[in-house]
């Protein structure tokens, strides 16, 4: 008896921390969590990185790239087949050492699609043995070489087209995951709210229920009430007891549910919010606007237009391949490196390769028609899909609007029922109305509670649905933004 009495007293601080440690949180607070600390939310923004260093991978490979190669050392010592002058071979021995090394810089040319470097390289080769002994030393102190493919696409010309569009994309996609993150926040607290007023309410029927149910057995003995509206009422109060058991069942699990989004431990206690933007109206122009602006989809849609007519340009220049490659500088040798640098020669080549196709069976063509087969369906889709997004806008905006009248209507109606309710409670008390009567009313005061809170969710639902879509804070008029740079270093 003792060892219990101390095992309680020792649990009975856990008990009353635990009962105390819980996180109260209002729909903001919700939303800000999730956006934080949400597995969906750290979803998005592993995905908004991906793009973030896609994008600066894209921006670094424009600028002028140095690189150093050489090898050191190459040591040779073989035999290998050398021609006489009269045409017979012979095998000679090879014994020698070399050294290379080379600068470059080479830098992309977006608007012609060539490829311009710059070298500075230097050569040694001490060669022994039979053949003779010695150092040689080969110099190039710069040779400028221009790669230029002639009458073709230049791919880093629409790269630049399409590569921000892409980042944009990425941009416009992560706000709107985070807004979604948002209304999926909502839809789980409403979730909680709505089962923590079934069980509110389930509890005050019950309440009243056996209430009532006393009430009946008192007027049973005194002659004034039927045996049948006795057995009601305790058909009622077994009723209420079990919408109280299944109510509180639903509760754990939409509790466990909200926990589980926003990684918490602690009990969550929901409170019912207001509307704040009650007296917000938007206009359907205004949010289509702000969407054809700064929507993902829509920055998609031009990027699928720009890469099929990339797709064709690059089609109809496989026709041909034309390619100029020239190389200006100076060189020299000597036995010694100050040697090799004195005395400098020319060192310049030109080529221009050509391949032209005379006979490929149709082949090109075949693939210049697909190119531009897969264009018209991408138009045709696009357009599908621009019509059905201002129609999506459309309806939305419409249902917003006419939200905040049913959210108005569902809060009166609310107050109307529960007024009724009371009234029939105590006119049924006096014997002036029937079970029925009272038991239609009661229903009546449970589902407007029930609809009310539907009303609100479907309001800040609405709303954030259409900024998740504009990208847009209509509350305070401003655009939707995120630090790239500072989510990507945190």
């Amino acid at each position: 008896m003792n060892r219990l009495f101390t095992f309680f007293l020792a649990w009975l601080p856990l008990a009353v921390l635990a009962q105390t440690d819980t996180l109260h949180l209002s729909l903001d607070d919700c939303i800000a969590m999730a956006r934080r600390q949400s597995i969906d939310a750290a979803v998005a923004l592993g995905e908004l990185r991906s793009a973030y260093w896609q994008w600066r991978s894209y921006r670094a490979d424009l600028l002028p790239e140095v690189s150093l190669t050489g090898t050191a050392p190459s040591w040779n010592k073989r035999y290998s087949s050398y021609q006489q002058a009269d045409g017979s071979l012979s095998f000679v021995r090879n014994d020698y050492l070399g050294l290379d090394g080379a600068v470059n810089i080479t830098q992309k040319l977006w608007p012609t699609g060539g490829t311009l470097s710059v070298e500075s390289s230097l050569d040694y080769l001490h060669q022994s043995g039979s053949g003779g002994s010695g150092n040689q030393f080969m110099s190039l102190p710069v040779a400028v070489t221009l790669s230029q493919p002639l009458f073709s696409v230049n791919h880093l010309k629409w790269n630049r087209r399409i590569e921000p569009l892409r980042y944009r994309e990425a941009q416009a996609r992560f706000l709107t995951e985070t807004e979604q993150v948002a209304m999926q926040a909502i839809s789980l607290y409403f979730g909680l709210l709505l089962a923590g007023e079934q069980v509110n309410i389930a509890r005050q029927n019950l309440q009243t229920a056996e209430k009532l149910y006393e009430v009946a057995q008192a007027k049973r003995r005194m002659g004034t009430i039927s045996e049948n509206d006795v057995l009601q009422l305790r058909l009622d109060v077994l009723t209420a007891r079990s919408a109280l058991t299944n109510s509180e069942s639903t509760r754990q699990a939409r509790q466990f549910a909200l926990r589980s989004f926003l990684d918490v431990e602690a009990p969550i206690a929901a409170t019912v919010p207001e509307a704040s933007v009650l007296g917000l109206h938007l206009d359907y122009e205004d949010v289509l606007a702000h969407a054809l602006q700064n929507n993902a989809l829509a920055t998609t849609m031009r990027r699928r237009q720009m890469e099929a007519d990339y797709a064709v340009a690059s089609a109809r220049a496989n026709r041909q391949s034309i390619n100029l490659y020239a190389q200006l500088g100076y060189t020299g040798t000597g036995e010694n490196m100050n040697s090799a640098y004195r005395h400098l020669l020319s060192n310049e080549v030109v080529s221009v390769g050509i391949t032209v196709p005379l006979l490929d069976w149709g082949k090109r063509k075949g693939q210049r028609r697909l190119a531009e087969s897969n264009r018209d369906i991408i138009q045709g889709q696009l357009r599908q899909q621009s019509q059905d997004f201002r129609q999506d806008i459309f309806i939305l905006t419409e249902q917003f609007n006419n939200q905040a009248e049913q959210l108005r209507i569902a809060c009166e109606a609310d107050t109307i029922a529960r007024r009724r309710y009371h009234t029939n409670v105590e006119t049924f008390k006096i014997g002036s109305i029937s079970t029925l009567e009272l038991s239609s009313a009661q229903t009546a005061k449970d589902q407007a509670r029930q609809n009310r809170i539907q009303q609100l969710f479907n309001y800040w639902y609405y709303y954030y649905q259409l900024r998740s879509i504009a990208l847009w804070d209509f509350e305070r008029g401003c655009e939707l933004t995120a630090d790239v740079e500072r989510l990507i270093e945190h």
